[in-house]
């Protein structure tokens, strides 16, 4: 049962999806640290003078009624950012390294090499191997 357990925590794929959490938790701290320092104060600007910030009142004595607006539109404006950064880091940069390194009919050069291997098998009458 261990055995199985330390040959499912060092696998490529876990590796690489613990570092992505971290990389992204990182991200996003930068992210939101610009928008805190930019983005909320250019919002607090239209915001007007009270201490809430971008919003308005429904009931005007109960301050338990007031609707935030501006960490609304910080969310979005940060999700729109992350969204951005990441087509723009990972996905773009992944697509273009799989049209590269995949061939007309979509096989990748390790899958060709796996067909050319068993063409070859086949034509010595070695057999098939299993890979």
């Amino acid at each position: 049962m261990l055995k199985g357990f330390k040959d499912f925590l060092l696998r490529g794929n876990v590796i690489d999806l613990a570092v992505a959490v971290v990389m992204g938790t990182a991200f996003v701290a930068v992210v939101t640290a610009f928008s805190n320092g930019v983005i909320n104060p250019l919002l607090a600007v239209f915001g007007g003078s009270n201490e809430l910030g971008l919003g308005f009142q429904l009931v005007a004595d109960k301050p338990a009624t007031y609707i935030a607006v501006g960490p609304i539109i910080t969310a979005l404006l940060d999700f729109l950012i992350i969204a951005t950064l990441l087509y723009v880091v990972v996905v773009a940069p992944a697509k273009r390294a799989m049209t590269r390194w995949t061939t007309a009919d979509g096989a990748t050069d390790n899958e060709l090499l796996h067909q050319i291997r068993d063409l070859l098998a086949e034509r010595t009458g070695g057999g098939k191997h299993e890979s």
